[in-house]
C-alpha cells in the first residue's frame, strides 16, 4: 500500500469511527486509487452525508471531531491524518504519528480539514416505501451537454454507462466523473407527480424533458430507492443516491426551479443490465441493499 492509500485508509477509518459504521462497509482507500477521497464522499453521500471542507484549520476549533491531513514530524515524512476534537482543539488519535497526539492546531502544519456533517442535521427527505410500483412516463436523451433533451418512445440502456444517445453514456455530461469508481451517473429519473406540482415564480410549471432527467415517472416513490435495486421493464438498476437540483439546471431553465426540487429532484441510478426501455414499461422496487 502506498502513502497515499495509507493516508486515505486512516481518513475512512476516521469515518467509519465518526458514523459507527464497519470500516470494512466503507469503499477501501486502496482499491479507489487516487479517487479515495472522492469516492468516500460518494459513499457519504448516499447516507445523507458530506465531509466539508475546512477553510483554515489553523484557526479552526469544533465542540466535537474533525479530521486533518497534516504535514508529518519526521523531516521529509507524508501526509498524516489525525483526528481532533475540543474548543481548542487538540489531537486525539493519528495512527501513523502517534507523537502528534495531544497537540494543538496551532502546532500542526495543516495540509486540508475536513468536517464530516449531515445534509439535513434534524430531518432527512421523506420516502414512502409503500409506493414501491410505477410507470415510464417520458424518456429523454442529450447527446452533448446543455443540449436539448429529445424524447423518445425507447431507449437502449447499457450496463455501467446509460442510455445509448446520451450524453452520460459517452461520458461528455456537464458532471461525469473523471473517474470510473465513482457511480449514479448511469441514469437519472424524476417523478410526474413532482412536476405537475411544481409551479415557478413566473407560473409556468417545468416539463419532463426541460427537468433534463432521463426517464420520468408515475406511481414510484423514487425517494425511496435510493439504497435499493429495482427494475424498469427488463432492465435491473440501483438506486445510487437523490438527484438534487443545482443552480446548473436553474440556468438552464427558469428561476425557482433549485427551491422547488430540493429532495424532490429524483433520483439518480445505475445501470446493472443491458436492455430496451420503453415507455409504459413497469418499475418496481426489490429489496433493500446495503449501502
Amino acid at each position: 500500500m502506498d502513502s497515499e492509500s495509507e493516508l486515505g485508509d486512516v481518513v475512512t477509518g476516521f469515518v467509519a469511527q465518526l458514523t459507527g459504521r464497519p470500516h470494512d462497509e466503507l469503499p477501501s482507500a486502496e482499491a479507489s486509487g487516487d479517487d479515495w477521497l472522492a469516492v468516500l464522499r460518494q459513499w457519504l453521500a448516499t447516507h445523507a452525508c458530506g465531509l466539508v471542507s475546512i477553510a483554515n484549520p489553523q484557526k479552526f476549533s469544533w465542540p466535537g471531531h474533525w479530521i486533518g491531513v497534516v504535514d508529518s514530524p519526521h523531516e521529509g515524512g507524508d501526509r498524516v491524518a489525525v483526528l481532533l476534537f475540543g474548543t481548542p482543539s487538540a489531537v486525539i488519535a493519528s495512527p501513523a504519528a502517534p507523537a502528534l497526539v495531544g497537540k494543538s492546531v496551532e502546532e500542526l502544519r495543516f495540509r486540508e480539514g475536513l468536517l464530516l456533517v449531515p445534509f439535513q442535521p434534524f430531518a432527512q427527505p421523506a420516502a414512502n416505501s409503500a409506493r414501491t410500483v410505477g410507470e415510464v412516463v417520458g424518456i429523454h436523451v442529450s447527446e452533448v451537454k446543455t443540449g436539448p433533451m429529445k424524447a423518445l418512445a425507447a431507449a437502449t440502456a447499457v450496463k455501467g454507462k446509460g442510455l445509448l444517445g446520451d450524453r452520460y453514456a459517452t461520458k461528455a455530461g456537464t458532471f461525469t466523473p473523471r473517474s470510473p469508481r465513482l457511480r449514479g451517473y448511469d441514469v437519472t429519473l424524476i417523478e410526474s407527480e413532482v412536476l405537475d406540482q411544481l409551479t415557478l415564480a413566473d407560473g409556468s410549471q417545468l416539463a419532463g424533458a426541460e427537468s433534463r432527467r432521463n426517464l420520468v415517472t408515475r406511481g414510484v416513490d423514487l425517494n425511496a430507492l435510493v439504497g435499493r435495486e429495482f427494475t424498469i421493464g427488463r432492465v435491473r438498476a440501483f438506486g445510487q443516491r437523490l438527484c438534487e437540483p443545482c443552480v446548473h439546471l436553474e440556468r438552464l431553465t427558469r428561476p425557482g426551479v433549485v427551491a422547488g426540487l430540493v429532495h424532490r429532484g429524483g433520483l439518480r441510478a445505475d445501470i446493472l443490465t443491458d436492455g430496451e426501455i420503453r415507455l409504459g414499461d413497469k418499475i418496481e422496487a426489490g429489496v433493500i441493499q446495503p449501502l
